[in-house]
């Protein structure tokens, strides 16, 4: 059974059922069910499947490596019918024969050809793009109804040797699919799908610490609270997600060691980072390399680039908005905590919980958006925050929704096992919030306070605080 992947499942089946040839691009971060998805969907249907071999033996270097992933993609020919001869010697040869193969299994309908994990063929100086570029060019553009799906967990690899190729795949992806972690409502259906009848404020807990990526949720023990399965998955002697961080990156980008260094950093702020002070915490030179790195961060769910409220596009920050890599840097890293079970005290849990729901709601804002009626309107979300000075304590504001009908929402997060109830003190830091807005935007903009909460608001003298409150429920809107 497919969870979720409503959108997708529509757009390859509509895709399979044309006559014209399709390359797709499939992509997304390590563990997230790209290969279940096309596995399931197209189960039976598949003409031929591959998958790259992982290059974790170091031992395998250069032209070994090559040779190993083409007498890989050979026997995967010759378990799926094809009579045996001599292994190729190249790529060029290697879809000469996926050709002849494709060409004894004709019959006039449509033949799919899955290749998996193909960052990991292109091995260096072996040539494959260009045996690729053949296959697809050549025999394909002969008119064959193949449907071609391309699937990596690289997605630099995928951005720039496919969708961004100036070569001979210049424009012949079709269509690319990024498949995106779960959502709540997604996590909560596929956790009740492997029998975990999690509260929804369990649910949410859990999704603050793995994320919505399928491989870590399915670990998850329904016999166990959520304390006890992020201790067991995180910090017991041979803990299945305890060298993941590492794992994740090696096996997703080709410069993992950069990539870790800019989620670090980003790890270290609950505002971002610019683009100048990211260079500084990680020296990582200015330039397209830099760029390339961010945007394959973003693609990948890992990160977002947003531009403070009341700045210019040069202020723009990135932030780190993967719950997974967030929990795993103030947790486990031992770079940073130690890596130790005690370092997840119910209080230290309490307060991450907290800080971390400010992340779901950005990664939630249609669902907000929804909950206040404005679905349909253009909006743009930001962070917001002003030093303390003399005339005044510093402040932050978890999210400001700009609308185009002329309104601010002014969004607090709050996590909390009960109601939120509104102090006088706290009373009294949502007015000073609201006057310094309300120094920064056109006379003709109505500020309302919006608050977004797991269990709604306590009704008391300063409920009027605030004009909506957002529940939790209200975030598991599919």
């Amino acid at each position: 059974m497919i969870v979720g992947r409503r959108k997708e499942v529509e757009e390859l089946s509509e895709l399979y059922s044309r006559d014209d040839a399709e390359f797709v691009a499939l992509y997304g971060r390590r563990r997230v069910g790209k290969t279940y998805l096309v596995s399931e969907l197209f189960k039976g249907k598949m003409t031929f499947a591959h998958a790259g071999l992982s290059p974790v033996d170091p031992s395998i270097t250069g032209k070994s490596r090559m040779m190993a992933q083409l007498n890989h993609f050979y026997r995967s020919l010759v378990s799926q019918g094809m009579a045996e001869s001599k292994p190729p010697e190249d790529w060029m040869q290697a879809f000469y024969m996926l050709e002849a193969f494709l060409e004894s299994k004709a019959d006039g309908n449509r033949q799919l050809v899955f290749l998996d994990e193909i960052q990991w063929m292109d091995t260096p100086r072996s040539h494959f793009i260009t045996g690729l570029e053949s296959f697809w060019n050549g025999w394909v553009s002969l008119g064959h109804p193949v449907m071609l799906i391309v699937c990596g967990s690289s997605t630099s690899w995928i951005l720039n040797k496919l969708i961004d190729n100036y070569g001979g795949l210049y424009d012949r992806v079709t269509s690319r699919i990024c498949l995106s972690p779960f959502d709540l409502a997604e996590t909560e259906e596929f956790l009740g799908s492997n029998g975990v009848g999690f509260s929804r404020y369990d649910v949410a807990r859990t999704y603050m610490a793995l994320g919505g990526i399928p491989y870590y949720l399915r670990q998850v023990d329904r016999g166990m609270s959520v304390e006890q399965n992020l201790d067991r998955l995180f910090f017991e002697r041979k803990a299945p997600l305890r060298n993941e961080f590492d794992t994740l990156f090696a096996s997703t980008f080709s410069s993992p060691e950069s990539m870790k260094s800019i989620v670090r950093a980003l790890g270290r702020t609950r505002r971002g980072l610019t683009r100048q002070e990211i260079i500084e915490e990680t020296h990582i030179p200015n330039g397209g390399v830099l760029s390339s790195y961010l945007d394959s961060l973003i693609e990948g769910d890992f990160i977002t680039r947003y531009t403070p409220f009341g700045e210019g596009k040069r202020e723009s920050r990135y932030r780190l908005i993967d719950p997974f890599c967030r929990f795993f840097l103030y947790f486990v890293d031992p770079e940073r905590s130690g890596g130790k079970a005690s370092a997840m005290s119910d209080a230290a849990l309490a307060s991450w919980m907290g800080l971390s729901f400010e992340d779901v709601c950005f990664t939630h804002v249609r669902q907000i958006k929804q909950a206040l009626g404005i679905s349909g309107v253009s909006t743009r979300e930001s962070l917001w925050s002003k030093r303390g000075d003399g005339c005044g304590p510093g402040t932050q504001i978890d999210m400001i929704i700009e609308r185009k009908d002329n309104v601010l929402d002014v969004c607090e997060a709050k996590f909390v096992a009960g109601e939120f109830a509104v102090d006088k003190e706290y009373h009294l830091v949502l007015v000073r919030r609201k006057e310094l807005i309300g120094e920064l935007v056109s006379k003709r903009t109505t500020i309302r306070n919006v608050l977004i909460c797991t269990n709604g608001l306590k009704k008391n003298e300063y409920r009027w605080d605030f004009a909506t409150v957002v529940t939790l429920d209200d975030l598991f809107t599919a």
